[in-house]
């Protein structure tokens, strides 16, 4: 399969500025209006990309609705985030098309991509090949996905899953520790999966301040994923401001 434009622009933005800002939002959690004020507010502040999605609820009406206003709003690539076969739309530019490699349920690894792919297609949304692994301590994700939780204190073995995953033909990696864990995964994981690997390696889970961005992209992440930081109390603008400046300047101190 060839890249994609979605996935070029990915590559073409970390060559550039040595990491990439993802702005995660899920239609669940506020109305539609609400997540295109906050994706027009991230592009407006450094963010690359708006990933929509969640565990449970963002599909069906909600979650068309929501992208349809959220296209109104920016010009950076929409990049769904699916939670499950149903959290599909074609009103998003490209899916992260994801096996999940440390679930205790071979639907997570074979049958959920293979009840979607025709549907993908159909909606021609683009693919975009993605290994997910799940860290502790999991949160939603990894009870919904009923994951092998990676262990915070194993480098050793996130390095060889990720590595596992690039063999089997992933083009993103990304390391999940759960939206809403109290904090993020250690950097010497994040550095370990960064050497074990060639291809974009993105993280989530637990970032909520600028400086935890920062050793993030420092350790060798290519980039963030950030909502729950973005969903709580006030100041929207300026937390995902100082997000966007500290990965931008960990990344430009990479290049």
């Amino acid at each position: 399969m060839k890249i994609g434009k979605t996935e070029k622009y990915i590559h073409d933005v970390i060559e550039k500025d040595g990491a990439i800002f993802l702005s995660l939002i899920d239609p669940d959690k506020q109305s539609p209006e609400e997540s295109a004020n906050i994706a027009k507010i991230s592009e407006e502040n450094g963010a690359d990309i708006i990933l929509v999605g969640g565990s449970i609820g963002a599909q069906g009406t909600v979650l068309d609705e929501t992208l349809k206003i959220i296209k109104e709003k920016v010009s950076i690539p929409i990049v769904l985030f699916p939670g499950n076969i149903g959290t599909l739309s074609p009103f998003a530019d490209a899916v992260y098309f994801m096996h999940l490699m440390n679930s205790k349920e071979v639907y997570w690894s074979t049958t959920a991509q293979i009840q979607a792919a025709p549907i993908v297609k159909k909606m021609n949304i683009e693919p975009i090949p993605t290994a997910y692994i799940v860290l502790e301590p999991g949160m939603a994700v990894g009870w919904i996905s009923n994951a092998n939780l990676m262990p915070r204190n194993r480098p050793d073995l996130a390095a060889a899953t990720a590595m596992a995953a690039e063999f089997l033909g992933a083009r993103l990696i990304v390391t999940d520790s759960g939206s809403g864990a109290p904090d993020p995964a250690p950097a010497k994981l994040i550095r370990a999966v960064r050497a074990a690997t060639t291809v974009p390696y993105f993280y989530g889970g637990g970032v909520r301040t600028a400086e935890q961005a920062y050793e993030i992209i420092k350790s060798g992440a290519d980039g963030i994923q950030i909502g729950t930081a973005f969903e709580i109390g006030n100041d929207i603008e300026a937390k995902i401001k100082k997000m966007g400046e500290a990965i931008k300047k960990a990344g430009s101190e990479k290049v």
